[in-house]
């Protein structure tokens, strides 16, 4: 992460309160209502629960505190308010600590359907609703520590579990398919994407497989990992992960499911 971001985070005043301009409190509401009509149905229902217990205003940004108070009390986590890009280092370090790194800014409306950057609407909308439930919040933790105690190119690999559960996991339930995948639940296009398309894979999640499997951010994935429920990342954070990781690291990556950038 030591690349320069091209967005800026919003600064909070003495008390930690971030006063929103009007338009990027409209663009929220915007942002709120388009995927509030594509969750139903699609996204699993530990999330709804969280978003339901959240209650995240929707004519304005929210502020951090607000969603602290619930995930306090839920799980023990909270949000730290962080620059638009910050260290591996500081990224595992806050997990670990049970604090999920938000950066405070919003995208623009040019950039409703992608950004190169996780900004406040991916995380706070995306992420806090299932960090209310206790499995995903263990495993989000312990993926921290793993990370905050591995080297850099063992991280690179632990990137990519991530990447297929938090950011990009699916559920296959007993009512259908569901999405826990952060990535997924901020994304309208992924959203309809990763559960109608016949183009993408799907597979359950074998943590070897899932850290040998390249991606790409810029573009709809052509892999995504499921799991049977979110209580299962309760079983993988039990599992000796590391292992997995030197593993991995051996057999070297899948062969990728995409041109490369450049001939994208």
């Amino acid at each position: 992460m030591g690349k320069q971001s091209k967005y800026v985070s919003r600064q909070p005043d003495a008390t930690g309160h971030i006063d929103w301009p009007e338009e990027e409190n409209r663009i929220w509401h915007d942002l709120m209502a388009r995927q509030k009509v594509n969750l139903p149905g699609r996204a699993c229902d530990e999330y709804l629960q969280g978003l339901e217990m959240l209650d995240l205003p929707e004519d304005r940004v929210p502020q951090l505190e607000e969603v602290n108070r619930v995930l306090r009390e839920a799980t023990g986590w909270e949000t730290a308010q962080v620059p638009a890009l910050i260290p591996f280092d500081e990224f595992f370090r806050l997990l670990a600590n049970r604090q999920f790194p938000v950066a405070t800014f919003i995208r623009t409306r040019e950039e409703f359907d992608y950004l190169q950057e996780p900004d406040i609407f991916h995380e706070i909308f995306g992420h806090c609703p299932l960090l209310t439930n206790p499995a995903f919040a263990h495993f989000t933790a312990h993926y921290g520590q793993l990370g905050l105690n591995a080297q850099p190119k063992e991280r690179a690999y632990l990137a990519r579990l991530y990447w297929f559960t938090v950011e990009f996991g699916l559920l296959e339930t007993s009512q259908g398919r569901r999405i826990y995948g952060g990535g997924v639940l901020s994304s309208p296009g992924e959203t309809l994407y990763a559960m109608e398309s016949d183009k993408p894979e799907r597979y359950p999640l074998e943590v070897l497989d899932a850290l040998r499997t390249p991606y790409r951010i810029d573009i709809m994935q052509p892999i995504y990992y499921t799991l049977s429920s979110v209580e299962q990342l309760f079983e993988i954070a039990d599992m000796d992960i590391m292992k997995y990781v030197h593993q991995a690291m051996e057999l070297g990556l899948y062969e990728p499911r995409f041109p490369p950038k450049n001939a994208a």
